[in-house]
């Protein structure tokens, strides 16, 4: 059977096209499901932006949820890719075999935690009386479906690394579509608000999964799911790969509830729920810009796995290039967005002239640094898709600690809304540092693959 994408000979130019502008498009897709609860929520008569505010509150424990599926999703399938570069097609199986299982498990895991967990986790995130009982209700009903968000999120990165750009760009349209379709007939039609709100998603989930599960388990995959083969080791090394990933999203959850809290904290005048309801507006702007940079580089880590398993260190040279560009090119543009029509957006939220106004100029102020973010994203994934694991690891902790520092310290000094400041700050300065590193690395790690004999297992 041909594959959809030769990873190993196709054109690199146009291969990165192939496999990037397919994932990002799935990820912009993927936006939906938040920015669609939130702006139907936000539009509830009477309570929306009591409820925004809520469902705001609940936006870190979600992300952190998913973020667990990126930790084996996007931890295995550069490992699996490897292993189909080097022909070896035992090894492939065997990891998306383990991988599944970690899923499961993982997804029964953090069911119990949250359920049990979810009062203390709410107040401690950022929830105040008013918008407790409307985050409480978007939680509770979410949680239950975290199985397939787990497995959806994580399973579609083995879809993605066979080549399959196409087929896992539906697995999110297929999401995004029953929740545009749901959303209004629960949260308004049959009257559930933010539960509603909540059940759409869920089923939208199990829609999703149901595909990624038909799809991995049938004949068109290169790679399927098998039973069997489990591994400590397999297991332990997914790990090892997708702790960046895992770093990256679980970071932004920290700094979401960070900011929360402090704006809660400094904000006057009893301001605080009003600028949480502005801040998920932002975080769901910057949804917009982050997740579909993610899908460019994430979605072309194929690329570089496949040939630094193959020992093909010229593509790699030029995908890393192209990658470069493309998310360049792409940051570019929205940075342009940003800083002139981002009102359009804000007011798919709200027609609060108040919190029109005090959303956009955060939106402007949160996606000033995000061209230098382009690099970021293409070096840190870049590395990761090699292996090189420690040092992507370490490109990302340093980020988010030094974003929650600013967070955390700004506002005590200039007052609530200087919190907004910390995102360009740090995406300006950790975009280059990341840059100087990654040029002071990647040379030798290539040459090192070059001199390794033929036939020698990678991360084995």
């Amino acid at each position: 059977m041909r594959k959809q994408n030769d990873l190993g000979k196709d054109d690199i130019k146009q291969l990165v096209r192939r496999l990037a502008i397919p994932s990002m498009l799935a990820q912009f897709v993927n936006v939906l499901y938040s920015i669609v609860d939130r702006m139907y929520i936000g539009n509830i008569p009477e309570v929306g932006e009591v409820a925004l505010a809520g469902a705001g509150v609940c936006g870190p424990i979600v992300t952190l949820i998913s973020s667990f599926a990126f930790l084996v999703g996007i931890g295995g399938a550069p490992l699996m890719a490897i292993r189909m570069g080097e022909e070896n097609q035992e090894g492939a199986e065997k990891i998306l075999a383990n991988c599944f299982v970690m899923l499961l498990g993982l997804s029964a895991m953090l069911t119990g935690a949250a359920i049990a967990f979810r009062e203390p986790m709410l107040m401690f995130f950022g929830a105040s009386e008013q918008t407790f009982p409307y985050a409480y209700d978007y939680l509770t009903f979410y949680v239950t479906g975290t199985v397939f968000a787990i497995l959806t999120a994580g399973l579609n990165q083995f879809i993605t690394c066979q080549g399959f750009a196409n087929e896992a760009m539906l697995t999110t349209i297929i999401g995004a579509v029953m929740n545009i379709v749901l959303d209004p007939i629960f949260i308004f039609v049959l009257g559930m608000g933010v539960r509603g709100a909540a059940v759409a998603t869920v089923l939208s989930q199990a829609c999703s999964c149901a595909f990624v599960l038909w799809f991995l388990f049938g004949y068109r995959a290169h790679v399927r799911i098998t039973l069997g083969g489990y591994s400590a080791r397999v297991m332990l090394r997914v790990l090892t790969f997708g702790f960046c990933p895992f770093i990256i999203i679980a970071g932004d959850s920290v700094l979401i509830i960070a900011l929360n809290t402090v704006l809660q904290r400094y904000g006057e005048n009893g301001s605080g729920d009003m600028l949480i309801a502005c801040a998920t507006i932002v975080q769901s702007y910057m949804q917009i810009v982050t997740l579909p940079l993610g899908g460019i580089t994430s979605g072309t880590q194929p690329i570089l796995s496949f040939n630094y398993g193959a020992k093909n260190t010229d593509r790699i040279r030029k995908g890393e290039k192209e990658i470069v560009k493309l998310a360049f090119l792409f940051c570019l543009i929205m940075f342009i967005i940003s800083q002139t029509v981002s009102s359009v957006f804000v007011r798919l939220f709200t027609q609060n002239e108040q919190y029109i106004q005090l959303s956009v100029w955060a939106i402007k102020v949160f996606t000033f640094g995000i061209i230098p973010l382009a690099l970021q994203y293409a070096f840190v994934d870049g590395l990761t898709a090699l292996g090189i694991v420690r040092v992507s690891v370490s490109l990302s902790v340093f980020r988010k600690v030094a974003f929650l520092v600013l967070t955390l310290l700004i506002p005590a000094y200039f007052g609530a809304t200087a919190a907004f400041y910390a995102e360009p700050i740090v995406d300006i300065f950790c975009g280059l540092f990341s840059t100087a590193i990654f040029l002071s690395l990647i040379g030798r790690i290539l040459r090192k693959r070059e001199q390794m004999p033929d036939g020698q297992s990678l991360y084995s």
